[in-house]
């Protein structure tokens, strides 16, 4: 597949061969969904944890005697129906939320969510991303000159390059990482992917193998 090769000044200077492996994979939404509810799934942290009555602190010791008070049996002031008590059925930490996807599922619906931003135009490759002074106000207006300008963009870089990243973290609406951490959430998250030539190869060497 061809495609439009754009320079920092928001022409386009060429074109880029994608490989059909990659870019031209049919899409399957049931699959892409599927690894998507995994990912999101794998995320999630679960904080609220209540007590049972085996773990709140103290109630060792039994209120009253069993029998001649009038009152009803108790064993300990911890029960769930006393204040200060354990919680029944209360929400706890050792729940497993994380879902387990084949990795060669997770690379098929990675290279369809790829062909698909390919498809409509919401690729955007670079020849190169050069900063003089590796500000955010320069990456911004390199951003300014692209069509994915005020749009949620995610701009892959085939490596990580320090004065990118800080330039890059503080735009409104963008956000940067390394082309070896693509997954289909953040690609799915962001209107426009932003690569340039050498993310191609990194995404190659990373995913084809």
């Amino acid at each position: 597949m061809k495609f439009d090769l754009y320079n920092q000044n928001g022409e386009v200077s060429g074109s880029a061969i994608l490989p059909k492996e990659i870019f031209e994979v049919p899409l399957n939404n049931d699959l892409v969904h599927q690894v998507a509810v995994s990912l999101m799934a794998n995320k999630r942290q679960v904080s609220a944890h209540a007590k049972t009555r085996g773990e709140v602190r103290g109630g060792g010791k039994k209120p009253w005697r069993q029998k001649g008070t009038g009152r009803a049996r108790a064993g300990s002031s911890r029960s769930p129906i006393w204040k200060g008590g354990g919680v029944t059925h209360g929400p706890r930490n050792d729940r497993i939320f994380e879902r387990e996807i084949p990795k060669k599922m997770r690379r098929k619906a990675l290279f369809m969510v790829l062909s698909e931003k390919a498809k409509n135009k919401n690729l955007i490759i670079l020849d190169k991303i050069e900063l003089t002074n590796g500000k955010t106000k320069e990456m911004a207006q390199v951003m300014l000159k692209l069509p994915c300008k005020k749009s949620k963009t995610l701009i892959a870089m085939p490596n990580y390059d320090k004065r990118i990243f800080l330039a890059s973290r503080n735009i409104k609406k963008t956000s940067i990482d390394d082309a070896r951490n693509l997954n289909v959430l953040d690609l799915l998250n962001s209107k426009y992917l932003l690569i340039t030539k050498g993310t191609v190869k990194t995404i190659q060497e990373t995913f084809l193998k």
